[in-house]
């Protein structure tokens, strides 16, 4: 942030030197160099830190946690009743005619009544201001470590594998055909009169498939991250009938 003097100046916008009377042009800050604005006494300063007000009364000055968590939990009923309220007049028309209520409506609304129940628990459960923030203003994935069946952090592999290639670097691929040992039609193996396999060709079944090889991994025992929900955020409002 600029400053000359105390006074803050923005970009694209002409001002006056208090000290001088001189008027600068709308884009003058833009156009001058770095010594042109120190020359009359502008200064590049710290933008002041900012903070949420909703939860904080200043930097690093959060609000009390149980006010906070009465007001949110307060706000989940305004909200629920906002959304309760559009259909309100179909319950009052079932009452006084004694007609059905449409069964996709008493099903949102009834998803309306529990995703406030849970939204309201999940106020009561936070245990910090950031917890809180997070709940309502977190972002909608994260990513974390992938863990195992009990929760053990997945780490890469010592070893990959990977496509073979030649020395001109162009991956291998498996052959169209290949050697095996031949048999006779009872199904035995036939060999030489010196005992030795006689071979023949084939059609090789995986002809044209990469041919792998396990090679050291790079990144051995760097964490396995994986991008999610973010399991931190209050339960979703249900979708509106359509």
């Amino acid at each position: 942030m600029l400053k000359l003097g105390d006074k803050p100046l923005a970009y694209d916008r002409a001002f006056t030197d208090p000290k001088t009377g001189i008027q600068y042009p709308a884009n003058w800050l833009r156009m001058a160099s770095l010594a042109d604005k120190q020359a009359i006494g502008i200064a590049e300063v710290a933008e002041p830190a900012r903070y949420d007000q909703r939860f904080y009364w200043g930097v690093g000055n959060p609000k009390d946690l149980d006010d906070l968590k009465a007001e949110w939990n307060s706000k989940q009923n305004d909200i629920a009743a906002s959304l309760l309220a559009p259909s309100d007049w179909r319950i009052i028309k079932a009452k006084e005619t004694g007609s059905n209520i449409p069964s996709a409506w008493k099903t949102y609304r009834a998803a309306v009544r529990t995703s406030c129940n849970a939204r309201q628990a999940e106020v009561a459960a936070v245990t910090t201001v950031e917890a809180l923030i997070e709940l309502f203003f977190g972002n909608s994935t994260v990513t974390r470590q992938k863990t195992d069946g009990a929760g053990n952090g997945l780490v890469e592999a010592d070893t990959i594998s990977q496509q073979k290639t030649d020395e001109a670097g162009n991956g291998l691929v498996e052959p169209d055909t290949i050697q095996q040992q031949k048999k006779d039609e009872a199904g035995e193996l036939v060999v030489d009169a010196e005992g030795n396999a006689v071979m023949e060709d084939v059609a090789n079944p995986v002809a044209g498939n990469p041919i792998m090889e396990d090679v050291a991994n790079p990144v051995a025992g760097e964490p396995i991250m994986e991008t999610v929900t973010n399991p931190a955020l209050a339960t979703a409002w249900p979708d509106p009938v359509s």
